[in-house]
């Protein structure tokens, strides 16, 4: 396995899509960044002072990784963007369930 499954990035790109209202696209997104068998979610926002410059901010929100056996864990980036295990994550085989424990995101720390 090489790559991560079409359904599976495509499961993510909509979660990512649907945590955001349309009415607010043009100041704040999610979106995912891929990587090999890694997908990195971030937030990203509009430029919101003039002197912050054109463009865009990106915050790490999570990181789903697909192991070599079609498993996926989460990851959090502590302040440093050092990415550590999510304690007491499901096991997955695939995306949603991790999708929905960083919605859940008992601990604050994904969506701080």
């Amino acid at each position: 396995m090489t790559a991560i499954p079409e359904l599976a990035l495509r499961q993510i790109e909509r979660w990512c899509a649907q945590r955001v209202p349309e009415r607010v696209l043009d100041k704040v997104r999610v979106e995912c960044r891929t990587r090999g068998r890694t997908v990195t979610i971030v937030e990203c926002r509009a430029p919101w002072r003039p002197q912050a410059g054109p463009e865009w901010t990106e915050q790490k929100i999570a990181q789903l990784r697909l192991d070599e056996y079609g498993i996926w864990s989460v990851r959090w980036a502590d302040r440093n963007g050092t990415w550590l295990t999510y304690p007491d994550a499901p096991v997955a085989s695939t995306p949603p369930a991790l999708l929905a424990e960083i919605d859940r995101n008992p601990n604050g720390i994904f969506w701080g």
